[in-house]
């Protein structure tokens, strides 16, 4: 159980996917928290509010005096709360125009240009059982599941394995500990911790999912093969693994 207000009721996947919005709209800067030396929380005030399902993304545009203009999709990390607010976690690539400008230029209060929330596939709805599993910033849409999950007092239909290379590459750091969340390091690990460093092994998994449960798996294409490959040596069906690849195009 939880002490946590009952949330608001889980929206339909169906219907917020074939309403998808196709118009751009302003976003304000709320709130800017680092998560790592490379990665960052933007947390947007939506000038048209919007309801997002967990998994779901958001496209942010650039737009020069020139009338340049580049544009990268980003996760929602937050969970589907507040129709008004998103956080979009950001990682930052040598070179990327956008992400580069997200992470250096941009300051609370300023505005940039979004539409979405997009996806259909890729979304949790609440109330279901879900393995969860991410590589590095493949985290983030994981982390709106996440935190649906314990807003709702669900904690129980979720488990999240993560894949980071250190301890310095954990996003969410002060908010992922918890018995349904598993931390593992493939470089280097913390002090103390039992698991060898090294890439996810089938022993990484949970034992006891139910027949049921959906697996969610983001990261980059090495990483969601690798992981769709354990899970099928394990028994699980392809048609309940769902998989979100991301690359770095800046």
């Amino acid at each position: 159980m939880t002490d946590r207000a009952p949330g608001p009721a889980v929206p339909d996947p169906s219907t917020i996917a074939a309403a998808a919005p196709t118009t751009w709209q302003t976003a304000t800067v709320e709130a800017i928290r680092p998560e790592t030396a490379d990665a960052t929380t933007l947390r947007l005030r939506l000038s048209e509010p919007r309801t997002h399902l967990a998994g779901q993304h958001y496209v942010v545009r650039l737009t020069a005096d020139d009338g340049y203009t580049a544009s990268r999709s980003y996760s929602v990390s937050s969970a589907p709360l507040d129709p008004g607010s998103i956080d979009l976690s950001v990682e930052r690539f040598a070179d990327g125009e956008v992400s580069g400008f997200l992470h250096e230029v941009v300051e609370v209060g300023d505005e940039l240009e979004v539409r979405g929330p997009i996806g259909g596939w890729f979304v949790w709805p609440g109330d279901t059982p879900a393995l969860l599993v991410g590589g590095g910033s493949g985290v983030a849409p994981l982390m709106s599941m996440l935190r649906l999950a314990r807003h709702l007092g669900r904690s129980d239909l979720v488990r999240l394995l993560v894949s980071v290379r250190t301890p310095g590459d954990v996003w969410f750091a002060d908010e992922l500990p918890g018995p349904e969340v598993r931390v593992a390091y493939t470089r280097e690990a913390p002090a103390g911790d039992a698991r060898p460093v090294g890439r996810l092994t089938a022993g990484d998994l949970p034992t006891t999912l139910p027949d049921e449960a959906t697996a969610y798996v983001c990261g980059s294409t090495p990483f969601t093969n690798h992981v769709t490959d354990l899970l099928q040596a394990a028994g699980m069906a392809a048609s309940s693994i769902r998989v979100e690849r991301f690359g770095p195009t800046g």
